[in-house]
């Protein structure tokens, strides 16, 4: 692995945003965010790829996530999600964005204002990795079971193992528990929750994909950066269908489909999802 430096940004609300960055600054950059419940450790191949092929490839939590602060107010609502890209986007200077579930929906609801409020794009370009204008309710609900199924934590690391493989039955359990370890903290109890602020998931501020499709749409529908949808081909949150409809949507977007992978395409097939995205960073 690429060793990595630690950059952070002050965001909405006064919320301390942190971030890795791999490679050099001086070469294009690329924004990294993590979908819901993750952080910013679930890009780690990825980013190393991206610099690896000349990019400056920064991974960042999102405000409530990993080590990044949590809102004083509980705001996790998409106008302070958009306020934090803002402000990377504005200190990295223009970057590709790639976003996987809700960073994506966080850079689509970006753009989509931007351009609804006559504003240039923030981005230089814009990687929405198994997020469209529309989700699959049985997916989305599959997920927020999992996140909040065990508010009580778990007693070892190798509980919470347990768990996510009961979870993502398609990957191997790991025999290292030290990558999941970063994605939970140790509570004064003695036991370990996921690195997330709880208030993150009752958060009433938050339009869904999966409840406001035509409010997504219509924001989708006003992109006009360059655009990469990338799918699982076997998701159960982004269908063939709506893919198809987000493609009528933004008929000059790319799209790739990823064989045997699932919502989380980038960490079940990392090769194949690294590969068009770095041809379509490049030829940006």
């Amino acid at each position: 692995m690429l060793p990595t430096r630690a950059l952070h940004v002050v965001g909405a609300n006064g919320v301390r945003l942190e971030a890795d960055a791999y490679g050099d600054p001086g070469h294009p950059p690329v924004l990294l965010l993590h979908g819901g419940g993750q952080t910013r450790h679930s890009w780690g191949g990825t980013a190393a790829a991206l610099a690896a092929a000349g990019f400056h490839a920064v991974s960042a939590d999102l405000r409530g996530h990993g080590t990044s602060g949590w809102d004083p107010d509980g705001d996790y609502s998409l106008a302070a999600m958009r306020a934090d890209l803002e402000v990377w986007c504005e200190v990295l200077g223009s970057p590709h964005v790639v976003g996987a579930s809700m960073g994506g929906i966080t850079g689509l609801w970006t753009e989509g204002n931007r351009a609804a409020e006559g504003l240039p794009p923030a981005a230089r370009s814009l990687v929405l990795v198994d997020i469209a204008h529309r989700s699959e309710a049985a997916g989305v609900e599959r997920i927020v079971a999992f996140m909040t199924g065990r508010p009580q934590g778990f007693a070892s690391l190798e509980e919470a193992a347990d768990a996510v493989a009961e979870y993502l039955p398609h990957r191997p359990r790991p025999t290292r528990l030290d990558g999941l370890a970063r994605n939970l903290r140790l509570g004064d109890d003695g036991r370990y929750r996921w690195h997330w602020d709880p208030a993150f998931m009752s958060s009433d501020r938050r339009p869904r994909t999966s409840t406001h499709a035509d409010l997504f749409a219509e924001l989708t529908g006003r992109l006009r950066l360059p655009v990469m949808l990338v799918r699982g081909r076997m998701s159960d949150v982004v269908s063939e269908a709506t893919a198809r409809e987000f493609l009528d949507l933004v008929p000059h977007a790319e799209y790739v489909d990823v064989g045997d992978a699932h919502h989380m395409v980038a960490g079940d097939r990392n090769d194949a999802f690294s590969a068009p995205v770095i041809d379509f960073l490049r030829r940006r």
